[in-house]
């Protein structure tokens, strides 16, 4: 039973599958996403989306960030300056 496993052909997860690095969205798409956020009400969404989109961080950067990088006591800030 190993034996027909081990031959059997096996083909790759990503074949014909466009791979590599991504067009980057235009500028109606991003508005459009930004609209449809609003009228969901999904504000933290939204939040996270205009900061990835202003400040141009990829997404394992921003699921990294906590509410103390942006706001300190009860003040939020409008800016947030993040470093790769």
């Amino acid at each position: 039973m190993e034996q027909l496993i081990a031959n059997a052909h096996k083909e790759p997860w990503n074949k014909g599958k466009l791979t590599g690095q991504k067009a980057p969205l235009k500028l109606k798409d991003i508005w459009a996403i930004r609209v449809r956020l609003q009228l969901n009400g999904s504000k933290r969404d939204l939040a996270l989306f205009n900061l990835a989109i202003d400040s141009k961080l990829r997404a394992c950067d921003l699921v990294k960030l906590k509410v103390r990088d942006i706001a300190t006591g009860d003040h939020v800030s409008s800016r947030a300056n993040i470093l790769q």
